[in-house]
């Protein structure tokens, strides 16, 4: 039987939720604590010993304590990781499994360990589905730290020794994590685009679920990636009701962000975070403009109303 620890989980969201859920599932003690009482107590059904506060939380674990965070990004980190400092003490762990970006990360590794606390920054990609295919983690930290946590990566992870692996050190994990997004991004919009060419051939009456079926067993582009195209098709083939609005959360800005300081060409997750902004702008300023300019030098028509 792998080694159990208990850790304080600090945000049930969906994947924060799920997360405890999987770890409570491998023999783990999870004190379970969140804005929302209605998210602990269905923790605390699941086996999770409940916490109303912060400080409630942290009194409920024994030396050396580890408080996992799955908070949005920014303020709230900055925000919690205060709030922790007038209860944790030397040795024991604060680990972000958010989206924070990676220089943020290393600055605050440092606080954290000027307090004689480890900071550990814990990439995690699997979104919904991790609860029961394991979560792939990036981690980045001190060995030490690390190496005690080793069974909660494990029990999260797909197996024990796949999918996840301590990467570098203070920042490493969410920095491979944000590259992680911006490759993402690129897969997802050559999906996108080819797809997109094959419902618009419409004299070949192209079934784009099948098609997404057979490519799932055996070629070359099959990946989770599909299987969730080829479920999002079966379910509404022609994708009715959906709006071509796409968010982005961050990472892939950062991405772009590093390639340009690293002087590294990125054109296909550049391109792809672009087709984002595109995506929201129902009234392209930009091509009114080109319209117009068409219709200026070469007398094209110009679509009005």
């Amino acid at each position: 039987m792998p080694k159990t620890m208990e850790l304080a989980m600090v945000g049930l969201g969906r994947m924060g939720g799920n997360m405890a859920e999987r770890l409570l599932r491998g023999g783990h003690r999870v004190v379970a604590t969140d804005r929302s009482p209605e998210a602990v107590q269905k923790l605390v059904s699941l086996g999770a010993v409940g916490a109303a506060t912060l400080p409630d939380a942290v009194a409920k674990l024994s030396a050396p304590r580890a408080v996992w965070l799955m908070i949005p990004a920014g303020k709230p980190v900055d925000d919690t990781i205060a709030a922790l400092a007038g209860l944790l003490g030397p040795g024991d762990t604060i680990i972000d499994g958010g989206n924070s970006n990676y220089r943020e990360t290393i600055r605050r590794g440092k606080e954290v360990a000027a307090r004689g606390m480890h900071y550990v920054d814990c990439g995690t990609s699997g979104g919904i589905w991790g609860l029961e295919n394991g979560y792939s983690m990036m981690v980045g930290g001190a060995k030490e730290a690390v190496d005690r946590l080793r069974p909660i990566f494990e029990t999260l992870a797909p197996g024990p020794q796949t999918g996840w692996g301590h990467v570098g050190p203070s920042g490493a994990g969410h920095f491979v994590k944000m590259v992680h997004n911006g490759i993402e991004y690129g897969m997802m919009q050559a999906f996108a685009e080819g797809f997109a060419i094959m419902a618009k051939k419409a004299d070949l009456n192209l079934n784009c679920s099948q098609i997404a079926e057979i490519w799932r067993n055996g070629s070359v582009v099959r990946s989770w990636l599909l299987d969730l195209a080829a479920r999002a098709l079966s379910e509404n083939p022609t994708l009715d009701g959906i709006k071509p609005w796409v968010s982005d959360s961050g990472e892939g800005r950062w991405t772009v962000q590093e390639a340009i300081d690293l002087d590294v060409s990125a054109p296909v997750i550049t391109q792809s975070l672009f087709e984002r902004f595109r995506s929201r702008d129902a009234n392209s300023y930009a091509d009114r403009i080109l319209a117009v300019l068409r219709e200026q030098f070469g007398g094209h028509g110009v679509k009005r109303g």
